[in-house]
């Protein structure tokens, strides 16, 4: 039998519009619903493009109407972790709630089969900085427990017979696609790649460095980086496992080792060909001194295998990706 086509929710953001290439490549029928909040139409390089909130019923009753989808890649979200703490209701409405009625609907129209996107901040702080499956889910923001109550609801949703599922809980997602043809475009972003490497080209003046007397190496703190390109194979590969009759699962996504933050500003620096303006802060409240996945799960249930794992390689291709942007290269696509 035939699949069925694929609705990728937030498919104009980073990662999203990273899946949706993918899914592309690989001949799969997408349809991306995206309200162009913080991502961008010309990110979506295949398939149908709609606008629209996740939160909207009717329209999502529209599109699995006209559309016969089998499987649902769910991004749509806010993700700032400061944001979520001065403004919780933002994230449950939009991280929760709007989950919530995608769910519903997905579930009354048939839909198989979900990959959410989920992350790290479920943890909130192991003690011992790494966090396996098994490691209890104690989210210290309304980020995390935002996305955790999510999980919650495809767990139970799919105990009482709805669509199985696949969440990925992504570690420090950065890079861009190595061909440039798509990349982080993310107004006012947080991840230190992106904020070093707009550093690096003076979209930003400099880069702040918060906390260097943590018990690590070299004081900083350690995290583990994923390449975005690597992370988008995780979705394709979790896809490919619900069709084959997969149990519902839920996996870490990272490496298995970390670098510091020093280690990503030295990295940044050597691929720029000079110094970055670098100020040192205080710690932040709740930065734990390192955050590492253990990620042996994903490679055995669905036979993941990255090919980007090199701190080099993330942020060459993040920075090529944020020269195209200052040069205003037409192929880019930025915020106004």
């Amino acid at each position: 039998m035939d699949n069925g086509k694929i609705l990728v929710t937030g498919g104009a953001g980073y990662i999203g519009s990273h899946v949706v290439r993918q899914l592309g490549a690989n001949g799969e029928n997408v349809i991306t619903i995206d309200n162009l909040s913080t991502g961008f139409e010309a990110a979506v390089t295949s398939g149908e493009f709609v606008i629209g909130d996740t939160g909207d019923a009717a329209l999502l009753d529209r599109v699995f109407d006209n559309h016969d989808i089998d499987t649902v890649m769910h991004f749509a979200a806010h993700t700032i972790v400061p944001e979520s703490v001065a403004d919780p209701l933002k994230y449950y409405r939009n991280n929760t709630a709007n989950s919530r009625t995608l769910l519903e609907r997905a579930h009354a129209h048939g839909v198989k089969h979900i990959v959410f996107s989920s992350t790290a901040a479920v943890y909130g702080i192991p003690p011992d900085g790494k966090a396996s499956e098994a490691t209890p889910t104690r989210p210290i923001n309304p980020y995390g427990s935002s996305k955790l109550m999510t999980e919650w609801m495809l767990r139970d949703l799919a105990i009482a017979g709805g669509p199985s599922y696949v969440a990925l809980r992504y570690f420090n997602v950065a890079g861009c696609e190595p061909g440039g043809t798509i990349g982080q475009s993310t107004p006012k972003a947080t991840l230190l790649v992106k904020v070093a490497c707009e550093a690096a080209v003076g979209a930003r003046p400099g880069v702040s460095v918060f906390g260097t007397d943590y018990p690590t190496p070299d004081g900083t703190g350690v995290r583990d980086y994923i390449h975005v390109e690597d992370l988008a194979t995780a979705h394709l590969d979790a896809l490919k496992y619900l069709r084959k009759g997969g149990k519902s699962t839920t996996l870490n996504c990272g490496y298995g080792h970390g670098y510091s933050v020093r280690e990503v500003l030295a990295a940044v620096e050597k691929a720029h060909g000079g110094s970055l303006n670098i100020s040192e802060e205080p710690r932040r409240p709740g930065d734990p001194p390192e955050l590492i996945a253990v990620a042996k799960k994903i490679r055995t249930v669905l036979g993941w295998e990255p090919r980007y794992d090199d701190l080099d390689t993330i942020v060459r291709t993040s920075l090529d990706w944020e020269r195209k942007i200052a040069d205003r290269d037409p192929s880019a696509y930025w915020a106004a």
